[in-house]
């Protein structure tokens, strides 16, 4: 036991200990309202990769039934089809569950590569929901948004991480 568990002076706030990862997701998310004039989807899909950033920083802290409010609130603040974020990305936390379990090891390509399929994943079936819904348009102009999206994941890993370093601060 360190002084840190002892000492509830040392410890941080338990109200920054949640609220930090929910909030910087929801600014994520909420990159979306800003006005950007585009003709083709080129912003990457920032809910998404804070989302997977803080999931693959620190497994244990969310379970994947908190994708649905987190989804939820995407969904919201995006635009889109009500429920497509929040079924993605439960998939996306089971589906990264079950990955936790495999290998016997994880380091920073392994994470990159599983936040790449699960970028691609998401992004091709909200394309796939949306199509369903209103119509099947074209597949190549979701092309660029995914690869911007999986480039940019590691800035927004480190992001989390510099967060998650505040967060466990006093």
């Amino acid at each position: 036991m360190t002084l840190i568990d002892t000492d509830p002076l040392l410890r941080p706030s338990a109200t920054r200990l949640w609220l930090v990862p929910v909030l910087s997701t929801l600014l994520g998310s909420a990159t979306a309202l800003l006005p950007f004039v585009v003709s083709a989807p080129v912003l990457p899909p920032l809910g998404l990769l804070m989302v997977l950033a803080w999931r693959l920083l620190r497994p244990e802290m969310w379970p994947a039934w908190v994708a649905l409010p987190l989804g939820l609130a995407d969904d919201l603040l995006s635009g889109a089809q009500i429920g497509s974020a929040m079924t993605l990305w439960t998939i996306t936390f089971l589906a990264i569950d079950v990955a936790d379990h495999r290998p016997m090891w994880r380091d920073y390509w392994l994470d990159w590569g599983l936040a790449g399929i699960a970028i691609m994943f998401c992004t091709l079936g909200a394309w796939a929901l949306e199509g369903f819904a209103e119509g099947v348009g074209l597949l190549w102009p979701v092309v660029p948004q995914i690869a911007l999206a999986i480039l940019v994941f590691p800035a927004v890993a480190r992001l989390c991480a510099r967060l998650d370093r505040w967060r466990l601060t006093r």
